[in-house]
């Protein structure tokens, strides 16, 4: 009698074959007058290249979420230009399962959709647009319940926006454990503080982890304890947030920002994603220009993402 066939693997890491753990590039620091001059090494943790649909922090943070919801659909939210709703649109592509996101910003239902949103939609995401005051509601538990009875299958599991649960940041603290006796310091731009908190709490002691948020308002601190706590039952990790370097606010960038991430381009033939990698590497780079470092510190830079380039017609 012939045996029968092997089930299907489950766990959705196993089906989607992720390049793991992410290559750790060590750059030319004489072509980085910068850090060559202060002895500094520059390292890159090329979590960009984990996955070409789901690169990045969003692997890392998505990952537990999509074990945990077992092929669920899932609803969750973003901003017009979110990689946190086009790495989930992926997922559902690539795993079968349904998803939504709720986009802030009710006036663009009207118009056409951008890039972003328009390779969240050829996903098959269902898009939701909802006016600016009730996605600040988003976390409101009547808010979230309203959303999903309206928009969302039973069964559906709601996931915070950009990934950034207690979740995620078990999913990110491998992202430490991968650097543990490479790194003096890891550093890695922050929009929700998942990534941060997981970083942290995956280092060994003696490593210290740096968070660059992409948004102003000096909440961040408070949410990556909080993440801290529900994931691992308190603070942990020596880490702190530099927030100097968000360039004015989420998504805005200016000639400085960007001759410095064309510069950076040049020099080491690394794409810098604007929106988040350049503001971190920018931050870095002024840290060890104002001598923050000491001579033969090795310094990990966390490429969390790629530049989004829509795909050709």
């Amino acid at each position: 009698m012939p045996s029968a066939a092997p089930e299907p693997d489950p766990d959705p890491a196993t089906a989607l074959r992720p390049a793991l753990p992410s290559p750790l590039q060590e750059l030319d620091s004489a072509a980085d007058p910068a850090f060559h001059r202060r002895g500094i090494r520059l390292l890159l943790k090329r979590d960009d290249l984990i996955h070409p649909d789901l690169p990045g922090n969003k692997w890392r943070k998505l990952m537990p979420t999509l074990r945990a919801a077992a092929g669920r659909p899932l609803l969750t939210f973003g901003g017009a230009y979110s990689n946190h709703l086009r790495a989930t649109a992926a997922a559902g592509r690539l795993l079968g399962f349904p998803t939504i996101g709720v986009v802030r910003g009710d006036e663009l239902a009207d118009r056409p959709l951008n890039p972003s949103l328009a390779r969240c939609a050829a996903d098959g995401m269902t898009l939701v647009f909802v006016d600016r005051a009730t996605y600040r509601r988003k976390d409101d538990p009547a808010t979230l319940a309203r959303l999903l009875a309206e928009h969302a299958p039973p069964g559906t599991r709601a996931v915070p926006e950009g990934g950034s649960d207690a979740l995620a940041a078990t999913g990110c603290a491998a992202l430490g454990r991968e650097l543990r006796g490479l790194t003096d310091v890891a550093a890695v731009a922050c929009g929700t503080g998942g990534t941060l908190a997981g970083l942290a709490a995956g280092l060994a002691p003696g490593q210290r982890a740096l968070g660059f948020p992409v948004l102003k308002g000096g909440f961040l601190t408070a949410e990556c304890v909080r993440l801290q706590r529900e994931a691992f039952g308190g603070r942990v990790g020596d880490w702190r947030l530099e927030e100097r370097f968000h360039g004015g606010g989420y998504a805005r960038t200016g000639p400085e920002l960007e001759a410095f991430a064309t510069a950076f381009e040049d020099r080491h033939a690394v794409p810098v994603e604007r929106i988040y990698v350049a503001k971190m590497l920018w931050g870095l780079t002024t840290l060890v220009t104002e001598g923050a470092f000491e001579p033969g510190t090795t310094l990990t830079a966390v490429i969390t993402g790629s530049p989004f380039r829509p795909p050709r017609p």
